[in-house]
């Protein structure tokens, strides 16, 4: 298979990571249900989100970089799936699956290529370098802005703690202070209204 074949072999099997849905919903329109969203229109919008939002990175970023992680980091969820990150038994083998999904979708790429994209995800997974803390938190901003904006979206549906949602988010603040500051508000906003409660069952 010559390198170009090998390439285009990759990208139409990528082409899968539509369908893969995920456990978020569209912001919703009034009146509406939305749809949950699936993972390469979440890529899609945390690129955006890292377009628009680099300004309030803590270190300065390689934007070029940054949007390079995120358009590949969930491409392992084609053979992993998407794992709620509130469900506990799923995410015990989250990264022995992730790691496995990895080796068989990059390993379709020309070496070179196999080699450069494996270290963008593993870049992305350590969270230790500035481009991949802003990555990070931007890919947690991700989850947070429908619920909060969807009254409370899967933490009221599955019952999530706001001990939980804290706990799951407060690493944003390694990647952008600013960015986990507004954050905090959509959770201080949703657990005064009731939308998600504490682990004790208090409001």
């Amino acid at each position: 298979m010559s390198r170009l074949e090998q390439q285009l072999d990759f990208l139409r099997v990528v082409d899968a990571l539509k369908r893969v849905e995920r456990m978020t919903r569209l912001v919703q329109q009034p009146g509406e249900i939305a749809r949950r969203e699936n993972s390469a229109e979440h890529s899609w919008h945390l690129a955006l989100m890292a377009m628009m939002l680099v300004e309030h990175a803590n270190e300065p970023v390689d934007i070029s970089r940054v949007l390079q992680m995120i358009l590949i980091h969930d491409i392992v969820e084609i053979d992993a799936g998407d794992t709620f990150v509130y469900d506990a038994n799923a995410m015990t083998d989250k990264a022995e699956r992730e790691a496995q999904a990895a080796e068989r979708l990059f390993g379709m790429l020309p070496d070179d290529q196999k080699t450069e994209v494996f270290a963008l995800w593993h870049e992305f997974e350590a969270r230790e370098t500035p481009d991949a803390k802003y990555a990070s938190a931007l890919d947690r901003l991700a989850g947070m802005l429908p619920n909060a904006a969807n009254n409370g979206g899967t933490w009221n549906e599955h019952t999530v703690s706001v001990e939980q949602v804290t706990r799951r988010n407060e690493s944003m603040v390694t990647g952008s202070q600013a960015i986990w500051d507004h954050a905090k508000t959509w959770i201080e906003q949703a657990h005064s209204s009731g939308l998600i409660h504490s682990e004790t069952g208090q409001s």
